[in-house]
């Protein structure tokens, strides 16, 4: 069955039919094997833009499971378009290696005033002065209302209309890889949005055997699994190969429930992997996973499931506490200096030890000597982190541009794959809040209250936490690009010259490849709140305490090696260019929150 034969896989109701619009027309469908249904031979043609449901028992007409657009919303009819009449100019696009890569998370409704696809395009030159490779969207499948964040999609094969529509997303997939850029795309296979999912209608898309935070969870190893999990691969296998995608972030991936022979997600890698060696071009994949497991990127010969990489929020937390001092909720483990050398070495901070938020042992340790760290995707922000705190502040709200110097040298400049959230890059003072659209009153209502119930644990202020709702709470999360030119908040260009310089430095470090974590030595004091991280590449003094430092005491030997960054110097030229010459001494003190970044002799 193909998606250009209107066929339909629809086991649960007993009889089907195909109502097409303009001419009206109802047409019967054809029950043939595992559940599938389709027009008798002659009945329909199939082209591009006609607009068609289905009726399932007389009930209906609902959109396509595998609907490729949705012009008037998730409960609106959806429309056939064929993607292979877009004239592609990537032919000679190989991809782009995660070793080396800076990973840019953006979400095109709030990227731009415009929040389209083809305006994010009009950014690139921006995004390739901070050394960005990789562009990751936010999930950009459809779901109701006009702006949400995506992940109460519905319609997992549609692009949002306001986005721009399939055909936006292939211009911009082709200009990025003109462009040099790869593109990543977040999707969400755990659960379904609450509003439009019609899939259980069809079939048992859900299984009521388990449940997750956002409901009931997706049916992968229960009765009419197997074609819920070729609906999840062939949708995956779209982004890769219709949309010519470089790859997939797959979120909370701890959330899927299979307990069959083969984990979905190492049938997915085992797919993709075909999917590159057929086409030539790298595919990647990247797990969002609170399990702290190195299964997911452990090849599936050796029992792991053969995944690219997978986040580590254990660097976010160590970094944030170490510069915040908030140590509430998932945070309290990580308040100390030692926290953060542990994740700098170890990749994780919770690999089999007590996890306080958690109640219990959380995590595996990593085997250091053959784990490279490249497989670690880190972030000092990222939409999470932000968008699930009460008023969705970032961290120019509560730090200044030397500690905000110090998250990004770590981010940029340590061992692991660097990815940045959206006007991090400028210290961007518009928040992230968390917005929805939903046209039904009463899931509005119940949205608000559940958001404001998640912040209990944290111990955050319930008060002041922004209705989801209201309009305003998405336009406030829009970026204010005209924050970088403006002459009244010189920290915005500072901030930005460091960017720049950063990617500079990370341009001259060896191929993530080729370095493992056993390569990696921090030395720390714990009282005087310092920290020195020594890398293939590059040796970081890190400076977080309030207090200038002797270098000489800390690490007499790096007085020796060329100076190649001083955040502080940096920030306070403003100019993005280095303080001195990659072959210039390094001063005696190390300023109060800041980072030397030095040279090691070969």
């Amino acid at each position: 069955m193909t998606e250009r034969d209107f066929a339909v896989w629809a086991p649960k109701p007993s009889r089907v039919d195909l109502v097409l619009r303009e001419p009206d027309r109802t047409i019967p469908l054809v029950a043939g094997e595992d559940g599938w249904w389709s027009p008798a031979p002659g009945a329909v043609l199939w082209e591009p833009g006609i607009d068609y449901g289905y009726l399932l028992d007389g009930e209906g007409p609902y959109p396509d499971p595998r609907s490729r657009r949705q012009p008037e919303g998730v409960h609106g009819p959806s429309r056939t378009v064929d993607a292979s009449t877009y004239g592609w100019h990537d032919a000679d696009w190989a991809g782009h290696p995660l070793d080396t890569a800076v990973v840019y998370e953006l979400h095109v409704g709030t990227f731009t005033p415009e929040g389209t696809l083809d305006a994010a395009l009009e950014h690139l030159a921006h995004l390739r002065s901070i050394g960005v490779t990789h562009i990751e969207l936010l999930p950009v499948n459809g779901f109701n209302g006009t702006h949400n964040w995506g992940y109460d999609g519905v319609d997992w094969f549609a692009v949002h209309e306001r986005y721009g529509g399939p055909a936006a997303y292939q211009r911009f997939v082709d200009v990025c890889h003109q462009e040099g850029f790869a593109v990543i795309q977040d999707v969400v296979y755990n659960h379904l949005g609450p509003s439009g999912n019609y899939l259980p209608l069809f079939g048992p898309y859900l299984s009521d055997a388990s449940r997750n935070t956002w409901g009931t969870s997706v049916n992968l190893d229960q009765e009419g699994s197997a074609a819920v999990r070729r609906f999840i691969l062939d949708n995956a296998l779209m982004w890769l190969r219709d949309y010519h995608v470089d790859g997939l972030r797959l979120d909370a991936v701890h959330a899927l429930v299979d307990e069959g022979p083969v984990h979905l997600l190492a049938e997915l890698a085992a797919e993709v992997e075909s999917l590159s060696e057929e086409t030539g071009v790298r595919r990647t994949l990247i797990a969002e996973s609170d399990l702290n497991d190195p299964i997911m990127f452990r090849e599936r010969e050796s029992g792991g499931y053969g995944l690219d990489g997978q986040w580590s929020d254990d660097f976010h937390h160590a970094v944030h506490v170490n510069l915040t001092g908030e140590t509430q909720g998932y945070y309290s483990d990580f308040d100390s200096v030692a926290a953060l050398a542990k994740v700098l070495t170890r990749g994780f901070f919770h690999d089999g030890t007590y996890s306080s938020f958690r109640g219990r042992l959380h995590g595996v340790e990593l085997d250091r000597a053959r784990t490279a760290p490249w497989r670690l995707v880190v972030a000092s922000q990222n939409h999470d982190q932000i968008g699930n705190r009460a008023i969705g502040d970032r961290l120019p709200a509560s730090l200044g541009s030397d500690a905000l110097g110090i998250a990004a040298a770590l981010t940029y400049l340590g061992p692991f794959t660097p990815m940045l959230f959206m006007g991090e890059e400028w210290a961007a003072s518009t928040p992230w809040q968390f917005f929805t659209s939903h046209p039904e009153p009463e899931l509005g209502r119940a949205t608000a209250e559940g958001r404001i119930a998640e912040f209990a644990r944290m111990g955050w202020d319930e008060s002041v936490v922004p209705d989801p709702q209201d309009p305003a709470t998405f336009t406030n999360s829009k970026l204010d690009w005209s924050e970088i030119g403006d002459a009244t908040q010189p920290e915005h260009a500072s901030v930005l010259a460091l960017y720049r310089e950063l990617a500079r430095v990370r341009a001259t470090l060896p191929p993530g490849d080729e370095i493992r974590l056993s390569d990696i030595v921090v030395e720390f004091d714990e009282a005087e709140r310092w920290l020195v991280l020594r890398r293939p590449g590059a040796v970081l003094v890190v400076n977080l305490s309030g207090e200038r430092i002797e270098l000489a005491r800390v690490a007499p030997d790096v007085l020796a090696l060329p100076l190649v960054l001083d955040t502080r110097a940096v920030l306070d030229s403003g100019e993005g260019k280095p303080p001195t010459s990659s072959t210039g001494a390094m001063p005696a003190t190390v300023d109060p929150l800041s980072v030397l970044v030095a040279r090691p002799s070969d």
